[in-house]
């Protein structure tokens, strides 16, 4: 009965945040095809509409035509409060309202935030929510503050908006931003300012790292009292934007498209906001198309792994990749247990990420090959698009203004699946019980390898 009753409770959640994503995206959507939201004065037309609320709302960062030149101050207003909305979740939101208004939030409610902040249990979700509200309110103020000084030279009062927008998009990892094309768009003209490459950088390693791990953070204030979840986030987070950062500086520096033209010092700045923006960010320091095949071949993988569970980021999520690699050292050692500092990692958590990898992988994989194929571009620049929306990422070679609508509902398709699909899959296997079969059948023997 208890398994029966999680199932029901899973399959709710799975609906209702699919739902919640669906309806934001379609309340957006109609927004921006107002006359109001875009420049020329008249609608922009279904499929740019959607595309551009796909991609807040999922917090991705494609686009099909700058922000900035493209939407007015209340586009970008809807825009940022999609985004804001898809960071955080919109049923966090109104679980947060209900706290507000002394509604206690019922079951099913109190599932899904476990399933959203990928928690094992229920105890303390209320603490925990209002928690991530305001640590993403505080961060995103420093952030803010910080980019504002930084724009003020350049942009005088405008700076204060263009600060805001892009210190909300940084930690939640969306990769909109408005400081328009000029300079090669996104930030590259401040590849040179350290300052400003720097707090986008940290703000976007803030969002991936997940509100449980911060939640711990604030908590205990000491890295040995931590779980080991935390620590396992903490380490891989870490371990993966410093093999970006190396791998980049080592194959970049010679490229005068990309890190060749900076000195070094600021090569250095560059090469890490590259390894930190494909953390699932969007923004870009140096021109993508610029970059040599193997480094866009790195920024795929990165792409697709994404931040960490619980966060404002996408991608399969670190902690899966490390739970697969602890998997593969045991069984090439013989172990039938994964086993990580004298605690085993049970198997159902193994098959769980082999099933995330190889969905994301298929999707990945049927995505790129069909935009390459309708639109006749270079596999590996379809990859990096179809990879940058499945992973919610943002970064773009520059084709996707281009492509066929065909391609552009395709990336629409891999974007909500890439926000909304993974977030199904963890809510499925939380609510999962055990099942039983109550027939048991004889082993056979395959060939493997």
């Amino acid at each position: 009965m208890a398994h029966a009753r999680g199932k029901k409770y899973s399959s709710q959640a799975t609906r209702l945040i699919a739902l919640s994503f669906g309806g934001v995206i379609l309340v957006g959507t109609l927004l921006l095809m107002l006359p109001i939201s875009s420049k020329s004065g008249v609608s922009c037309g279904l499929v740019p509409a959607l595309f551009t609320a796909t991609s807040a709302t999922c917090v991705t960062g494609l686009v099909v035509a700058d922000t900035l030149s493209a939407w007015t101050l209340f586009g970008q207003v809807v825009i940022l409060a999609m985004i804001q909305l898809g960071g955080l979740g919109f049923m966090t939101m109104l679980f947060y309202l209900g706290t507000v208004m002394r509604r206690r939030a019922s079951l099913n409610q109190r599932l899904m935030m476990v399933s959203s902040f990928n928690l094992n249990d229920m105890a303390q979700v209320d603490v925990l929510v209002r928690h991530a509200l305001k640590t993403t309110c505080f961060i995103e103020g420093i952030g803010a503050v910080i980019l504002i000084a930084c724009f003020l030279p350049r942009y005088g009062l405008s700076a204060i908006w263009k600060g805001i927008f892009i210190a909300v998009s940084a930690f939640c990892n969306a990769g909109f931003d408005i400081l328009g094309p000029d300079g090669g768009g996104s930030l590259m003209s401040y590849n040179q300012n350290p300052v400003v490459l720097l707090t986008v950088a940290a703000l976007v390693v803030c969002g991936g790292l997940g509100f449980f791990v911060w939640e711990e953070l604030i908590e205990k204030r000491c890295y040995r009292t931590l779980s080991l979840y935390s620590k396992m986030v903490l380490w891989l987070t870490g371990g993966f934007l410093l093999l970006g950062t190396v791998f980049f500086l080592g194959i970049e520096l010679p490229n005068d498209a990309t890190l060749g033209a900076l000195p070094l010092g600021h090569a250095l700045v560059n090469a890490l906001f590259q390894s930190a923006t494909l953390r699932t960010a969007g923004f870009y320091s140096i021109a993508q198309n610029g970059l040599a095949d193997v480094s866009l071949v790195m920024c795929i993988l990165l792409m697709l792994v994404g931040g960490s569970s619980g966060s404002t980021a996408g991608g399969i999520k670190t902690v899966t990749v490390g739970v697969l690699f602890l998997a593969l050292r045991s069984s090439l050692r013989g172990e039938e247990q994964v086993i990580l500092r004298g605690r085993t990692i049970p198997s159902s958590k193994v098959l769980a990420a082999l099933t995330l990898v190889l969905a994301v992988g298929s999707g990945f994989i049927a995505s790129s090959m069909a935009i390459a194929i309708v639109d006749q571009v270079p596999y590996l620049w379809a990859a990096y698009e179809a990879a940058s929306a499945m992973g919610t990422v943002g970064l773009t070679v520059g084709i996707t203004p281009e492509l066929s609508t065909f391609s552009h509902l395709v990336l629409i398709a891999m974007m909500y699946l890439g926000r909304v699909g993974i977030l199904s899959f963890s809510i499925a296997f939380l609510g999962r019980g055990k099942e039983v079969r109550k027939i048991s059948y004889p082993n056979t023997n395959v060939m493997i390898g």
